[in-house]
């Protein structure tokens, strides 16, 4: 299960990029840094100031090290791609279908749609079957074009969080029409008993103000900041 636990703190990434996005290759630093502090961490913890047996912790840091390592290694290979370093085929070998700005307007039902944006998977994929003699492009040449308000999952996923955090507050700020419970009430059913759900004309209230704050059509992000 992925933890969705978030702080204010982690909101500021500053500290870890240079410009307004961080690059790959920042990526691959930093984990590279943060490998080398938990395997620093591992080797202190073998000499601690009391006398406490830290060896399934220790175990644990150098196995955290080796993690962060394969992904940062992965992050620097995809910096290299995205330079256009490493020659890539212009299509999947498995489905034959083209990725980048050739998917643009294609049919590939079987794979969730178009790979206009690549995955880290499909890219190390395509770098592995770019054969010698064969039709190759390179990152920059077949994503020319795209990126322009293109959004992660991730932070697709995380928006869509703090919007139903955002309507949770605004539904207590509204009566209700339905039930006539006021500011700071929860909706009631027939019978007087708290609902964690509000009525649907409340809710839709709500939903609509924060929608209109944050640049939201229902569901879906209109807006992505900083695009």
């Amino acid at each position: 299960m992925k933890s969705t636990y978030e702080s204010a703190a982690e909101a500021d990434t500053s500290a870890v990029r240079a410009g307004r996005n961080i690059t790959l290759d920042e990526l691959a630093t930093e984990l590279s840094a943060i490998e080398l502090r938990l395997r620093q961490l591992a080797r202190a913890a073998e000499v601690p100031a009391s006398p406490v047996e830290l060896a399934d912790v220790i175990d644990s840091l150098r196995s955290s090290a080796s993690t962060v390592r394969e992904t940062g290694e992965r992050m620097g290979l995809l910096a290299r791609i995205v330079d256009g370093d490493v020659p890539l085929s212009t299509r999947f070998r498995d489905s034959d279908d083209p990725w980048g700005v050739a998917a643009r307007g294609t049919d590939r039902q079987g794979f969730g749609g178009p790979a206009i944006v690549p995955s880290v998977w499909q890219l190390l994929k395509l770098a592995q079957d770019a054969h010698p003699g064969g039709e190759t492009t390179t990152y920059p040449e077949a994503m020319d074009g795209i990126g322009i308000g293109w959004e992660s999952k991730a932070a697709a996923g995380r928006r869509r969080r703090e919007r139903d955090a955002a309507v949770a507050v605004e539904v207590l700020r509204l009566p209700c029409e339905k039930c006539e419970a006021g500011e700071g009430q929860q909706c009631k059913t027939k019978t007087g008993w708290p609902a964690d759900r509000a009525h649907v004309g409340r809710q839709r209230q709500a939903e609509a103000t924060v929608d209109a704050a944050l640049g939201h059509l229902g569901d879906n992000p209109v807006a992505v900041p900083n695009a």
